[in-house]
C-alpha cells in the first residue's frame, strides 16, 4: 500500500510539473478570466500596476484598459506611448464609429504600406517602386484611406508619415490579431 502512495506522489508530482510547464508556456498571453482572477505579479507586472491604480478614478470603478509601448523603429527613432481608458459606460456605446479606423487596417496593401511608413520609406515616389504596392493610383488611394482613418499623415509634399500617437496602436493591433 505505501508504496502505491508513494506512486501516487509521484505522479501527481510530474502531473504538477507538467502543469506548471503549460503555464509558463503560455507567457504573457495568458489572460485570468474569473470572479477574481490570481494574477502572478512577475509576470503580469503591468496589469498590477493598472489595477492598483482603478480607485482613482470613478471612470475606472468597473475596470481599464491600457496600451504601452517602448521601441525603436527602424530608422533609429524612439518610440513611447501609454494610453488607458476606463471601461465604465463602455459597452453602452456605439462601437460602430470605430469601424471606418478598423477598416483601413483590413487591406493587405494598407497594412504593407504602413510597415514600409514605419520602415522609413516616406516619399510616394519611393513606395510606388514597391511592387506589392501596386498601381500609382491603387497607392494613392489607399493611402488617402490611411489618412482619412488617421493612421498616417501626409508630412509634407509626397510624403507620408505615421503620427506617433498612432504606431502603438497600430502594434496593439497587430499583436491583439495575432492566433
Amino acid at each position: 500500500m505505501a508504496e502505491n502512495v508513494d506512486d501516487l506522489r509521484r505522479e501527481m508530482a510530474a502531473l504538477s510539473e507538467r502543469v506548471s510547464q503549460l503555464e509558463a508556456m503560455a507567457g504573457e498571453s495568458e489572460v485570468a478570466h474569473s470572479a477574481s482572477p490570481v494574477v502572478d505579479e512577475e509576470q503580469f507586472w503591468a496589469l498590477t500596476g493598472l489595477q492598483s491604480r482603478l480607485g482613482d478614478h470613478p471612470a475606472t470603478a468597473d475596470g481599464a484598459v491600457m496600451m504601452v509601448g517602448s521601441l525603436t523603429l527602424p530608422d533609429g527613432a524612439p518610440v513611447v506611448w501609454q494610453q488607458g481608458a476606463g471601461t465604465s459606460g463602455m459597452w453602452e456605446t456605439d462601437w460602430s464609429d470605430q469601424a471606418a479606423t478598423f477598416a483601413a487596417l483590413g487591406h493587405p496593401v494598407r497594412l504593407e504600406l504602413l510597415r514600409q511608413i514605419l520602415s522609413g520609406v516616406h516619399a510616394t515616389a519611393e513606395l510606388a517602386q514597391t511592387a506589392s504596392l501596386g498601381t500609382t493610383g491603387q497607392l494613392h488611394h489607399h493611402l488617402r484611406q490611411l489618412v482619412a482613418a488617421g493612421w498616417v499623415k501626409q508630412s509634407g509634399r509626397g510624403s507620408y508619415e505615421v503620427p506617433a500617437t498612432r504606431i502603438v496602436p497600430l502594434l496593439v493591433c497587430m499583436v491583439g490579431a495575432e492566433r
